[in-house]
């Protein structure tokens, strides 16, 4: 028979193969250890009367140990299924351990617990992995088709209708109360008329403030830079060569007619005053200051501006005591 107090002198003082010292205390590592600590209440291997609850592929057990199965070591554990209900396995440990020490009982109890989490946990992490299949209704597909084909034939005739009517409505065929035609679809088609009128009438007047916004815009320009017509100073250059031109001309014939007595200087005056007008360079960029002989310009359809006057001079002929002056 064996000397529970003996083994555990032997396997405390001398060598164990499952025992694990650490700074804070020894563990255990023995399959059938209950708590996991090497101390006499916990050694399987010192207790003949122990038990413990072990989880083997899944199925939990509960492993009791006897001294009248002491002498037969392959039969010294007896294993007892659990069920896989926890409120059941809890009731069969009660059954089970009816006469046992309750600090022994209550740890079974905790060791079922934390099993039976931890299995729990593996079931879900499994799930979550593994793929689903979704069965393919043929017959629904076939239903939800025919339903859009119906629902967009639907929607076509709704739209020639609503076309019609709108066509009949500009056309005023119907009067101002159209009678057998859908409220609804009336409505629709009246909203839509007064959006567009709406839409129209904003248009005209932003152009209308488009075209005042460019006119002030304009006269505030010319207000800046002055009203006058002013020369390029190209053109005033060649007026002034060819005036000069025309003064030497006129210098060298009174010269060469100094001895003709004052009538005949009248016919000169009247003769000069005869004569056609300068050539076109003179003339160049000068209109003539008689209005009968303007132009009337192209008729604008739009105002861009405001009016510009421009005043032109003539030149008089110069007479012969300012030439002699000069």
């Amino acid at each position: 028979m064996n000397n529970d107090g003996l083994v555990w002198e032997v396997l405390n003082k001398q060598f164990c193969s499952y025992k694990v010292k650490t700074d804070t205390g020894n563990l255990c590592r023995h399959p059938y250890n209950l708590t996991g600590l090497c101390n006499r209440q916990d050694c399987p291997l010192a207790n003949s009367k122990y038990a413990t609850v072990r989880e083997v592929n899944g199925r939990i057990f509960l492993c009791v140990k006897t001294a009248e199965r002491a002498h037969m070591p392959a039969k010294q554990w007896e294993k007892i299924k659990l069920p896989s209900n926890f409120a059941q396995a809890i009731e069969v440990i009660d059954n089970e351990m009816q006469y046992w020490p309750k600090w022994m009982v209550h740890k079974c109890k905790q060791r079922l617990t934390r099993i039976t989490q931890y299995l729990v946990r593996m079931r879900k992490l499994k799930l979550k992995n593994t793929h689903t299949l979704v069965p393919i209704k043929k017959k629904l597909e076939r239903r939800e088709k025919s339903r859009e084909v119906r629902a967009e034939a639907a929607a076509r005739l709704d739209q020639s209708i609503e076309k019609e009517l709108l066509q009949r409505l500009r056309s005023k065929a119907y009067g101002d109360q159209p009678l057998n035609v859908n409220e609804s679809v009336w409505k629709e088609i009246l909203e839509g008329e007064a959006i567009e009128v709406e839409s129209d009438v904003t248009t005209e007047d932003e152009l209308e403030e488009e075209e005042k916004e460019i006119e002030y815009e304009d006269g505030s320009e010319q207000e800046e830079f002055g009203g006058d017509f002013v020369l390029d100073d190209s053109e005033a250059e060649d007026d002034d060569d060819d005036d000069l031109e025309d003064f030497g001309n006129m210098l060298a014939s009174d010269i060469s007619s100094g001895s003709e007595d004052e009538a005949s200087e009248d016919d000169d005056e009247s003769d000069t005053a005869s004569l056609p007008p300068p050539s076109s360079k003179s003339n160049k960029g000068k209109r003539p200051a008689d209005g009968a002989s303007r132009q009337k310009p192209a008729k604008r359809t739009k105002k861009h501006g405001p009016r510009v006057e421009v005043e032109y001079e003539t030149e008089m002929p110069q007479q012969d005591t300012m030439l002699t002056n000069w």
